[in-house]
């Protein structure tokens, strides 16, 4: 005899012993409450084992008509549930739930189970229980290959679009069901946040025309803009006046002096060519206050290497370093920023980890919107469109960051308006500072590596 049913929702819950007797009584009387509903077939609560703290285990399996029933079960009576007994025995309880299904091999002896072929476990579906692999053995078809690596991008049911809508439209919401414990219909947060990252990168910086260069046409003088020209004397010039606008250097385009104090201490950068020559790099001698490990690094001699180095390709290394330092900047910027909204809301008996996973799903968030923003500016570029469209979209989606950001906060954390914006006025500062800090870092190291 073989047994199909619909789903099952199971909550397994440790309880501290004093307080056993009274969750039993709870838990019944859910169980009854439960059983009144038309969509539950039936609730099973049983015994388990006791957790390596040595609490009394107990479970509860609520049987459901279909996955819809579950859907609706999960974000209703289940939910209650949960925050009843949290709120009722608090810390003397720890609630842990998952999914089940029944399926054909449930009556089967152990013997005549088949077993996964990569673990060796007997399988009691289409997928092993213990490590997840689909439970044939034959050659998988070249089109089943092909839908495998894509299913998830063209299936509108995949996780990756339940992953991605709530993430763009609902903020917060995501971290607040993770925590929640409703994660298996979702993407895992670390992994969104890497094919995001990974798609704003490509989408950012890839160049056809630099990686495919052999399948374009060459540029003609005809074709050139007026920037690629001019001559290198030109194109000199116009540089030393931006540096002398912007203060760093002074004099005239054809023979620049050194800024800085005429005692020179200080780090002094000359630029040094008549009109038409190539500049050279020039670095005063400087005192430098700071550690030791520092000092032996930054020196002048090193300062030169790195100006020749960058002058010798245009900055073109230079450049490629920082695109490479970027995603590691950002990543070290998640940690910063959590230890932030840990201080931010100490008495919220949230784990660092939990915060960690606020900003982890926010800068998913911003790569996404980042790259919704070029892919709006190019195609406005590209078709007959007013150009005014694609420009409010632009400025529509960054007014929406801050706002999201903010929304996000109250979902997660639950406080009022007041307290929030006072905490969200100090993430923000923190945020742009830890930013900066961690740009100057890449930036930094860019430089040190060319």
């Amino acid at each position: 005899m073989t047994i199909r049913s619909g789903p099952i929702y199971e909550n397994r819950v440790f309880v501290e012993p004093e307080l056993l007797g009274d969750y039993e009584a709870w838990a019944d009387e859910q169980a009854d409450r439960a059983r009144q509903t038309g969509a539950i077939v039936d609730v099973i609560l049983f015994t388990i084992a006791q957790d390596a703290e040595g609490r009394p285990g107990r479970a509860c399996q609520f049987t459901l008509e279909d996955d819809e029933a579950l859907e609706l079960f999960v974000d209703g009576l289940a939910t209650e549930l949960e925050a009843e007994a949290l709120e009722r025995f608090g810390d003397g309880i720890s609630w842990q739930e998952r999914i089940l299904r029944e399926d054909a091999f449930r009556q089967l002896p152990a013997g005549e189970m088949p077993e996964c072929l990569n673990c060796g476990t007997h399988l009691r579906g289409q997928y092993c229980g213990n490590c997840g692999q689909r439970a044939r053995s034959r050659l998988i078809s070249l089109w089943e290959l092909i839908r495998d690596a894509f299913g998830d991008l063209f299936e509108l049911d995949s996780r990756l679009w339940r992953t991605l809508v709530p993430l763009m439209i609902r903020p917060g919401q995501l971290t607040h069901d993770y925590l929640q414990g409703r994660r298996a219909r979702f993407m895992p947060p670390f992994r969104m946040y890497l094919v995001l990252s990974l798609l704003f990168f490509l989408v950012a910086f890839f160049d056809p025309r630099e990686t495919f260069g052999i399948f374009y046409e060459p540029q003609t003088l005809e074709d050139a803009s007026d920037a690629d020209r001019l001559e290198p004397a030109e194109v000199a010039d116009e540089v030393r006046r931006d540096l002398a606008e912007e203060g760093i250097i002074i004099g005239a385009p054809g023979g620049l002096e050194e800024s800085g104090e005429e005692n020179g201490e200080g780090l002094n950068i000359r630029i040094n060519g008549e009109d038409g020559a190539t500049a050279d790099c020039q670095v005063d001698e400087f005192q430098i206050d700071g550690p030791e490990w520092l000092k032996r690094r930054l020196t002048p001699e090193r300062l030169v290497h790195i100006c020749e180095q960058i002058k010798k390709d245009n900055g073109r290394q230079f450049v490629q370093n920082l695109y490479d330092n970027v995603p590691i900047a950002l990543i070290v910027l998640l940690p910063i920023m959590a230890f932030v909204l840990k201080a931010l809301y100490p008495l919220s008996r949230r784990y660092y980890v939990e915060h960690l996973l606020f900003f982890v799903h926010f800068h998913a968030f911003m790569f996404l919107i980042l790259t919704l923003q070029i892919l709006i500016g190019r195609l406005n570029s590209a078709l007959p469109t007013p150009e005014a469209i694609g420009v409010l979209l632009i400025v529509a989606a960054s007014f929406y960051v801050p706002v999201y950001l903010f929304v996000s906060m109250r979902r997660v954390y639950g406080q009022g308006r007041l307290l929030t914006t006072t905490k969200y006025v100090v993430l923000t500062i923190s945020y742009l500072a830890g930013f900066t800090m961690t740009m100057l870092g890449a930036v930094t190291m860019a430089a040190f590596s060319v």
